[in-house]
């Protein structure tokens, strides 16, 4: 059984899950699916359209749902899918998809935290085990790969990829794709290496951290292009998982990737 506050305004035709607790003066609208054991506390909202997994929480002043802050949406029916156990701070907002992009969803992923202040606007699609942390902006139709993390009032471009287990450093721009795996700071955005603290946290061994490194001093540091630096890669280095999501990531990148730095700086492992 759950508990609404009397306070609460929750349409009759919301689908709202066993054991959901929703806080005073919070809103949630027609169409709505909320999962097992959330919370929405006061002052939340929930537009329509949007279905939640369990174990959420969605503190006061976010918005979820609105309608995308875009010219070519024309009222269509579109949606934001929330996975399970997702934390969506203060002020937080996530807009609708589009019809025009062709995909009419946007999506955040299990386990992903969006703190206070971010924006996920229309047809973004946020990966698994996220972090996006205070004041991050996140323009239409960007794709963030499954334990991505961007630091604070990062600003990602639309159209831009960011890869798996990369991390972006506080204040940054996004204009180019972010690969798997490393670590990306400065202006213009410049990959400074291997994310390696979030690597082994998250249980990588040295040996495959390593590799990742060798990968990418291929690509960046060896004089050579793009294409000729995966093509080295490919020749030069045994198959692996982590070799295979850095080429696909590249390859298929429709904006390019991030540049190499200048000149001849180390890039520490530690």
């Amino acid at each position: 059984m759950s508990n609404i506050h009397p306070l609460a305004s929750v349409s009759p035709k919301a689908t709202i899950g066993e054991n959901v607790e929703i806080g005073p003066y919070a809103f949630i609208d027609d169409d709505v699916v909320i999962g097992d054991n959330c919370i929405i506390h006061p002052h939340a909202v929930i537009y329509k359209y949007v279905k939640m997994g369990s174990g959420c929480e969605v503190f006061p002043g976010a918005v979820v749902g609105a309608v995308p802050q875009d010219l070519k949406f024309d009222g269509e029916v579109t949606y934001v899918e929330i996975g399970n156990n997702v934390t969506i701070r203060e002020c937080a907002t996530i807009n609708r998809g589009t019809k025009a992009s062709h995909k009419g969803v946007t999506k955040v992923g299990d386990n992903t935290l969006i703190m206070s202040y971010v924006h996920i606007a229309h047809d973004c699609n946020i990966g698994r085990h996220c972090i996006l942390v205070s004041y991050v902006g996140v323009a239409g139709e960007t794709d963030i790969d499954d334990w991505a993390i961007l630091g604070g009032g990062v600003k990602a471009h639309q159209f831009t990829k960011i890869g798996c287990h990369a991390m972006v450093g506080g204040t940054c721009g996004v204009n180019k794709d972010v690969p798997p795996y490393s670590l990306c700071a400065k202006d213009p955005l410049t990959y400074v290496g291997v994310n390696v603290v979030g690597l082994r946290r998250r249980g990588f061994s040295p040996d495959v951290i390593r590799n990742i490194k060798d990968i990418y001093d291929t690509i960046y540091f060896q004089g050579l292009n793009i294409t000729d630096g995966c093509a080295k890669v490919e020749e030069g280095f045994p198959d692996s998982e982590e070799k295979e999501t850095i080429l696909n990531f590249i390859r298929n990148s429709k904006r390019g990737i991030v540049r190499g730095m200048d000149g001849h700086e180390k890039i520490s492992m530690e």
